[in-house]
């Protein structure tokens, strides 16, 4: 996630930061959504960001410091690589929103095509209505879920069952 946030602060895209580092669009993409990295790679975007290599290790304490790196300048702060709750949450929050409408484009662009097949095929017959109201299905409770319209498994309802299932109070 911090390599994310400090990629989103630049305004690049994976595939700029791809470029910019010599690593590979998956890599990143592996790092962005909290799979470990190797040092080298690590190296490789601490140099591309301008930041320490501690910055963007999760194990790294605030409280120590690296007698090695204690000399380097960085012209980001040390809070900048840092995520907060709610940037955390943004992030996820804007990810869903981004799948969504990807999901959605999927759709479209597929039942255009079905219903061409199905209109130049089997005119007499629309079976692509049942595509569209499977998938549709599908969608809306996508898009319920990611725009958080209503929830059955509030945080006040998982709170409550797992007091229920451990018989007490959290």
């Amino acid at each position: 996630m911090i390599v994310k946030k400090l990629r989103l602060q630049k305004s690049w895209s994976q595939e700029q930061l791809s470029q910019f580092s010599g690593l590979s669009v998956r890599t990143i993409q592996r790092i962005e959504r909290g799979h470990q990295a190797s040092i080298e790679s690590l190296k490789a975007l601490a140099a591309v960001f301008q930041i320490d290599l501690n910055d963007l290790q999760p194990e790294h304490d605030m409280n120590t410091s690296n007698t090695v790196n204690d000399n380097v300048s960085s012209p980001l702060n040390h809070q900048t690589t840092q995520l907060s709750d709610d940037e955390r949450k943004a992030m996820k929050y804007v990810e869903g929103i981004k799948g969504f409408y990807g999901h959605l484009f999927s759709f479209v662009s597929s039942i255009i095509v079905l219903t061409l097949i199905n209109l130049f095929l089997t005119p007499g017959y629309l079976w692509v209505l049942w595509v569209i109201f499977g998938w549709g299905i599908g969608i809306v409770s996508h898009g319920i879920q990611v725009f958080e319209v209503f929830s059955f498994f509030s945080p006040e309802w998982e709170k409550k069952q797992v007091e229920k299932r451990l018989g007490r109070k959290l």
